[in-house]
């Protein structure tokens, strides 16, 4: 895992380049649909709200099947959606499930099974197209997954062979510097998810002519309550350029147990309130689906 390859030291001088205007371009991105009713209820609301500008969707999760017709009413112009591949909580394949630890190990050994990882990806792709009836307009992992050694790999071979002409993105998850993060435990966080694949996956994403979210903004430890996750976000829009992705995890209260419920919790209800619109025109930000960012104004990254 040397920083050259994967780390986040070659990524800086690429996704800290000054700003020429004012105003920056983000897409907020809500992970985790299907996973539970309550995160289904709450991104319908954001959507609506026209906060959600992307969707992320588990289709193992156990309220896919019931949540998955309202996504599809939505208008692609207006909200993306896209695979959130799982290999870690709910994959298709009960069999090939391993906690974040032991399969991000296995992945750098190359000792994960390479016939039903690209059997798993296949499957969650035909599930979401099947679900949609149209392909996935990204993809990203649920943990960051996608960007792991031989997932990765196997991922962009399945989207060649499977969409030809292109036109998804991928998430990019290269970690914004100094005064994004509150402390330096988000900090290493963020910049440990990004050593894990976040240059080897661009590498391979630009290659393939596939485009990219410019940094990553969002990570933290879900700790704090809602008032700390306030300041955070004023945080991370302050500091957001354009093109980054904004991820969030938020939820409403629901049946099935959730370890990240009040954290869910709290990110609604701050993204929801009246003042996150006041937040962005402080900062100078505008919501908008990555897909158009991309295409109107970012290089291949």
């Amino acid at each position: 895992m040397a920083a050259g390859r994967d780390g986040v030291g070659a990524a800086r001088s690429k996704h800290e380049a000054p700003q020429h205007s004012s105003w920056r371009r983000i897409s907020l991105c809500v992970d985790d649909y299907g996973l539970h009713a309550g995160i289904n209820q709450a991104v319908l609301a954001l959507v609506h709200q026209g906060r959600a500008q992307a969707v992320s969707a588990m289709v193992g999760g156990p309220a896919w099947a019931a949540g998955a017709p309202a996504l599809r009413a939505l208008d692609p112009r207006q909200v993306e959606v896209g695979l959130h591949l799982d290999l870690t909580e709910c994959p298709l394949q009960p069999a090939l499930r391993r906690p974040l630890g032991p399969l991000i190990a296995m992945a750098y050994l190359r000792r994960l099974d390479s016939r039903a990882l690209r059997i798993e990806i296949c499957a969650q792709l035909d599930a979401f197209e099947q679900a949609m009836g149209r392909a996935p307009a990204y993809v990203d992992g649920h943990q960051h997954v996608h960007q792991l050694p031989m997932v990765r790999t196997l991922l962009l071979q399945e989207l060649a062979r499977r969409y030809p002409a292109g036109g998804l993105w991928l998430r990019a998850t290269h970690s914004p510097q100094g005064a994004a993060h509150a402390d330096s435990l988000t900090r290493f966080k963020s910049h440990a998810i990004a050593f894990l694949g976040a240059n080897a996956l661009s590498g391979l994403t630009r290659r393939q002519g596939l485009r990219q979210n410019a940094r990553l903004l969002g990570v933290y430890d879900f700790a704090g309550g809602a008032q700390r996750y306030r300041a955070r976000v004023q945080r991370w829009l302050h500091a957001a350029r354009d093109g980054d992705l904004l991820m969030c995890h938020a939820g409403v209260p629901g049946t099935a147990p959730d370890a990240l419920a009040g954290a869910r919790q709290d990110e609604f209800a701050v993204l929801s309130a009246p003042d996150f619109e006041d937040a962005l025109r402080a900062a100078h930000v505008r919501l908008q689906c990555m897909g158009q960012i991309l295409l109107e104004s970012l290089p291949n990254l």
